[in-house]
């Protein structure tokens, strides 16, 4: 794993694979990014969530180094991502929304092309070794235009592990695949995170964004929240439904419902009088709609 640089900046730490620190990046009169401020620890699969237009891509550019930013930093792996992007790009894996890979061509074809690149030394184990871990190492010399989509996905993602990154960032990697495509997709993830890859992805599935450590949310070029999914569900509001004797309703909306329910009870002694409670507790996707919708992190 990388040993990050000892001149380490405001919120990087020696565990820190991504830092972004108030970042600001605008096209025109249109502001993509609003000091942007999030650190990726090493180690964790890390998503980002928000709606089309929300900056997803732009901070993305800018982690890749493609992007200068108008204002702010960001250091990958250690290093200034604009100043060194070089040596960032050798140490990580890129999985666009897209494959960007030739049709005509086969997977062991594809990843020989972009890994032209990398130096002869041993790419022709590694592109066996890509391939072996996608499960399209029988399907090696078959030309990518006979592959379904989510084959398509699988070869996409094989040529961006072919560096052996120390940083993967996947871009909606399993949009429009099917179920059991997207399972096969999270337990590569999960494996290349117990080999202590750093994966970075971006998806608009609550699915997903519930098998990350850690999710930051972003609307309108600004960071929401970020924390755990069962914090940030957590943060939406459960409404409790009381049926008491004599058909009387009570109802009300609290917020950690585990801390507020057993205050809310004590009115009625928590005696028999309480026939039934009901609870509804807003899902992952409805807390986060909540907070793109209103742009406040507390929903």
């Amino acid at each position: 794993m990388f040993t990050p640089s000892d001149d380490l900046s405001p919120g990087e730490s020696a565990a820190s694979a991504i830092v972004i620190d108030g970042l600001y990046k605008a096209y025109g009169s249109v502001s993509a990014l609003s000091g942007a401020t999030l650190a990726v620890d090493a180690g964790e699969i890390f998503g980002l969530v928000g709606p089309n237009g929300a900056g997803k891509t732009t901070l993305i550019k800018a982690i890749c180094g493609v992007l200068k930013p108008d204002r702010g930093a960001v250091r990958v792996l250690g290093l200034d991502s604009g100043r060194d992007r070089h040596a960032v790009r050798r140490r990580l894996g890129y999985m666009p929304q897209e494959p960007a890979l030739y049709e005509d061509l086969s997977p062991r074809e594809n990843l020989a092309f972009f890994g032209s690149g990398y130096g002869a030394a041993g790419l022709e184990q590694r592109i066996r070794d890509s391939l072996e871990f996608v499960g399209l190492w029988e399907r090696r010399d078959d030309p990518l235009h006979t592959f379904s989509g989510g084959m398509r996905q699988r070869a996409s993602l094989a040529c961006s592990l072919l560096r052996d990154p120390e940083l993967l960032i996947l871009d909606e990697p399993t949009a429009g695949v099917d179920p059991t495509l997207k399972a096969a997709f999270w337990e590569h993830f999960q494996g290349l995170k117990q080999r202590g890859v750093t994966i970075f992805l971006t998806t608009n599935m609550m699915d997903e964004a519930v098998r990350c450590d850690r999710v930051t949310v972003i609307q309108g070029g600004r960071i929401l929240v970020t924390e755990t999914p069962d914090a940030i569900r957590a943060r939406g509001r459960t409404r409790v439904r009381l049926e008491l004797a004599g058909g009387v309703i009570r109802e009300a909306e609290i917020g950690r419902y585990e801390e507020e329910l057993p205050r809310l009870l004590t009115d009625y002694g928590l005696s028999g009088e309480v026939r039934r409670i009901s609870i509804h507790r807003p899902s992952l996707e409805d807390v986060i709609l909540s907070m793109i919708e209103n742009r406040n992190p507390d929903g």
